[in-house]
Formats: C-alpha cells, sequence, structure tokens
C-alpha cells in the first residue's frame, strides 16, 4: 500500500436486506495511521459498513477496497492485512488463552518460527500474560473483551477493525480497553471503531464519523466538530415550560441552535450570551450537543 492509499475507501455503497436500506450511498476513506470513529445510534447503519469491511456482507452497489484490495473479490488477501474484534463475544470455552491466541496465529498463517513471539506480543500487549493458561470460561467480562483484541492483533495486522468494544462493560474495564486501543493508534496501527458511546468516540478518535440513516452526515475531528456546529459554550436554562419555551424562541431569534434537555433548554454558540436567556449555567460545548444537532437524536 503506497503513502497515499487510503487504508479503506468505500465509494457509492448500499446494502440493503429485504426493503430495508441498512448503508446508502455511502461514501467513507480512511486514511492509513489514524483512528476513525464510526457514531451512531443503533441502526445507523454502523455494523453493517463493518461486515462489508471485511466481506461478510457484500455490498449491492458501490465499490469496498481494504488495504488497496477491492471486495469481496481480494478479500483474502485483505483479511491476511487486517484484524477484526466483533461485537460479540465468539471465544472458544474449553481452550486456554493462549491456545486460543495459537490457533488464530495458524489461521493467520503466522510462520511457525514466529507463532511464539507472535502469541507472547498479542498476550503482553493485552496485559493478559498471567493468564495465558486459563480457561478461556473462567475470565472475567473485561478480560475476554481483552483476548478478542488480542486475537485480533497476533498477527500483527496493519488495520484493526473493532465493531462496539467496550459495548456492556462497566466504566474501569472500558478505561483500560481504551488504553489499549490507543496504544494501538500510537503505533500507527490503522483502528475504525464503530461504537454508539460519544465519549469513547471523543476521547480516542482522531476523526468522527457521524453515520445516520446509512449514511456519513458530517465527519471530522471531535474538536472541529464541535466548533462547526457547538460553538465553545451551551447555556443550560432552568425554568417552568413557558419560561423553557420562551427562551427557547429567543435563541433562535438571534439565530442561536437550541435542544431540549428533559426538563431543560440547551442553547448553542453561548459565548457571552451570560443570563440573558434566564437561569441556567453554562458550560463547554461537547460532542454530544453536536451529535444531536446533526442527526436530531439522543444517544442510546
Amino acid at each position: 500500500m503506497s503513502a497515499t492509499q487510503p487504508a479503506i475507501a468505500l465509494r457509492g455503497v448500499t446494502k440493503r436486506f429485504g426493503a430495508i436500506t441498512a448503508v446508502d450511498r455511502l461514501d467513507l476513506e480512511v486514511p492509513a495511521g489514524i483512528c476513525l470513529g464510526l457514531l451512531g445510534n443503533n441502526g445507523a447503519g454502523k455494523s453493517t459498513t463493518m461486515r462489508l469491511l471485511t466481506a461478510q456482507a457484500i455490498a449491492d452497489e458501490g465499490a469496498v477496497e481494504v488495504l488497496g484490495h477491492a471486495l469481496p473479490r481480494e478479500s483474502k488477501a485483505a483479511r491476511a492485512r487486517s484484524g477484526v474484534v466483533p461485537q460479540r463475544d465468539n471465544l472458544d470455552e474449553e481452550l486456554t488463552v493462549a491456545q486460543q491466541l495459537e490457533v488464530f496465529a495458524r489461521l493467520y498463517r503466522v510462520p511457525r518460527r514466529e507463532r511464539d513471539s507472535a502469541i507472547a506480543r498479542a498476550l503482553e500487549l493485552a496485559d493478559l500474560a498471567a493468564r495465558a493458561d486459563t480457561r478461556i470460561d473462567a475470565l472475567s467480562g473485561g478480560m475476554r473483551r481483552r483476548l478478542l483484541i488480542a486475537r485480533g492483533l497476533v498477527h500483527r495486522p496493519e488495520l484493526l477493525l473493532l465493531d462496539e468494544p467496550t459495548v456492556g462493560l462497566d466504566p474501569q474495564v472500558r478505561q483500560e480497553l481504551w488504553s489499549l486501543i490507543v496504544t494501538l493508534r500510537d503505533a500507527g496501527t490503522t483502528v475504525v471503531m464503530s461504537t454508539h458511546y460519544i465519549e469513547e468516540a471523543e476521547e480516542l478518535a482522531d476523526d468522527v464519523a457521524i453515520m445516520a440513516r446509512g449514511r456519513v452526515i458530517d465527519r471530522g475531528a471531535p474538536a472541529a466538530l464541535v466548533a462547526r456546529h457547538a460553538g465553545a459554550e451551551v447555556r443550560e436554562l432552568t425554568g417552568d415550560a413557558r419560561a423553557l419555551a420562551h427562551a427557547e424562541t429567543q435563541a433562535r431569534a438571534l439565530g442561536l441552535p437550541t435542544r431540549r434537555r428533559g426538563p431543560q433548554v440547551a442553547v448553542l454558540r453561548a459565548e457571552g450570551l451570560d443570563g440573558q436567556l434566564g437561569p441556567g449555567r453554562t458550560r463547554p460545548a461537547v460532542l454530544e450537543d453536536v451529535f444531536v444537532s446533526v442527526t436530531g437524536e439522543e444517544a442510546t
């Protein structure tokens, strides 16, 4: 792959399941060496996009290239250079941690003379060296997720695809996995991560592609997206329904976007407003404000 060739390129890609269009004329290009977050609620098209990138799903229209290989025709060559961490745990319960990695080292055709060192490296990366001989059915949920990532890394892939890598995990375990993803990104591995956790995308991704209804509706670095859509500050107003409705009307008259947050109204681009629109508090704008602004949906 040349220095200028993207790690991933999808052009006009559409995927339908019966009457449902899961991915709709999607254009997406990912430069090598970055972490891209695919951010969207369930049903936005993230998981289908990930399946297209692994040739588990075949596009009805458009072109998919991974590491310069056209899919599905060259999917075997693409898979040999990619690592995949699925959303669902599909580990072999009766094996030990090391045995699971050895199985995948063989599947990925890691040369015999390099196999032991490859397994040791993957164990070290995932902080599982002390658990090498532990049966998988005895691992905690967090350890199982780390093993899934280690399994996808055992052959030193150029590209790592993570489908909802921390779904269902407690905050401490999620932080541990975040550290591992940062380590991989900093080492130059291209990482594509689908997630519906806004904080995860904001923390880890160099670039965020916000998906809704099977398309990317906006994209950029998290800070750039926040500046473009939400400004520097958000004013969260409190009061009864009548006061909040009046505040919304005033904000819109000033050309300021608003969003409802339960019993509050959040006014975006509120720099310098102070208490003009009513009682409340001012806070820095965040990626969640952007997500709601561009999708019209709360994160779920």
